[in-house]
């Protein structure tokens, strides 16, 4: 149907449309094929671009044909012409034989008197000198432009409107925790956040970029809406966590009373390292660093039930925490970064995070 409609357009309509869909899906194509590695793709680009190169072949021989036109089309008018001019003479001829001699009192009429009528009689008719108008081949290619600017527009957005049917891995979301009871200690605590709200905060499609993995998609996306490790369920400590192929990002907010430098001193008797202070959005914030724990827990493939092994100590993980309010009146949020093998981004990436992360969150963290 496609290929009907468009062997009715005129050939300055879609010869320059063609041109401007191939190059543009032949370089779309292979950048697609450069960016992921993808012969197929590569070789598809190389026909589309090939395509438009044949395309644009055609269109400027036509160009040329317009510019230098053939003479026989002159040649033929002439010969019109000339057939026209020659054809009352054998008329004129017969016409003009010289008649028997006829009586002297029937005097005849001199021939020569019906040469006029003869002659407006076989006059040949005049060809006009005006040509026929063509077509303007630049408003038809600006007309192909347009339309082609519409098709494109169309195919641009259709992606992103419409529901695609390939198989590609799709972003883990977060879990629905609407109808998640809340502990005690989140009705004590003024506007806290919830595990289910930090992790919609976190799970940002520009996240994996922040972490300087950009091709990567989530895994893994999960909220939870605890307490706080011995404070017998009294302080509130939702946290979040959206894991990726390379890295592993957790996000909690800690409702208690402990300020930054309250922090960094009970920092100094653990196992941190790498402890450095600074400030994000204006807020007092430090930088530490520290190991996960690592359980392993075997099932028991014998039926004979599971069996928890000891607790070591995992991969180096690095974390920015950072205040609630400027005046460090208590309580801060902390954003931890882990990878299994051990490597780790920049802090930039930790400082890129919470700067989009925390605005993003209502009650004490926007104040």
């Amino acid at each position: 149907m496609l290929g009907f409609l468009l062997r009715l357009l005129p050939f300055w309509v879609r010869e320059p449309l063609l041109i401007a869909v191939g190059s543009v899906l032949g370089v779309r194509i292979m950048y697609l094929a450069v960016r992921d590695h993808d012969r197929v793709a590569a070789g598809l680009g190389v026909v589309f671009l090939v395509f438009t190169a044949i395309r644009v072949h055609t269109v400027v021989r036509a160009l040329r044909a317009r510019r230098s036109p053939s003479p026989a089309a002159p040649e033929d008018g002439a010969a019109v012409d000339a057939a026209a001019q020659a054809q009352p003479q054998p008329q004129l001829q017969a016409q003009t034989q010289p008649q028997p001699p006829l009586p002297l009192q029937a005097q005849p009429q001199p021939p020569l008197q019906a040469q006029p009528q003869d002659q407006a009689g076989t006059e040949p008719r005049s060809i006009p000198d005006t040509p026929e108008k063509e077509h303007n081949a630049w408003a038809q290619a600006v007309a192909a432009v347009a339309v082609f600017g519409a098709i494109a527009a169309v195919l641009w957005a259709a992606p992103r409107f419409m529901p695609s049917d390939d198989n590609s891995p799709r972003p883990a979301s977060c879990s629905d925790g609407g109808h998640e009871e809340l502990p005690k200690a989140y009705k004590k605590t003024p506007q806290p956040v919830t595990g289910e709200e930090l992790c919609k905060a976190l799970n940002r499609p520009d996240l994996a970029e922040l972490l300087g993995t950009p091709g990567e998609t989530a895994t893994t996306a999960s909220g939870t809406s605890n307490t706080a490790p011995l404070t017998d369920g009294k302080v509130a400590q939702p946290e979040a966590e959206v894991a990726f192929d390379t890295y592993t990002v957790n996000v909690s907010a800690t409702y208690n009373k402990m300020s930054t430098d309250q922090y960094v001193k009970l920092m100094k008797f653990g196992n941190e390292r790498d402890i450095k202070t600074l400030t994000v959005l204006g807020r007092p914030a430090v930088l530490s660093s520290d190991h996960t724990m690592k359980i392993e827990i075997n099932l028991g493939s014998d039926g004979s039930g599971g069996s928890g092994g000891p607790v070591g100590q995992g991969p180096l993980a690095r974390t920015l925490s950072v205040a609630f309010e400027r005046d460090d009146r208590g309580g801060y949020y902390d954003i931890t970064v882990w990878s299994t093998s051990g490597a780790l981004p920049d802090d930039s990436a930790l400082l890129g995070i919470a700067e989009k992360v925390l605005p993003t969150l209502h009650g004490r963290a926007v104040r």
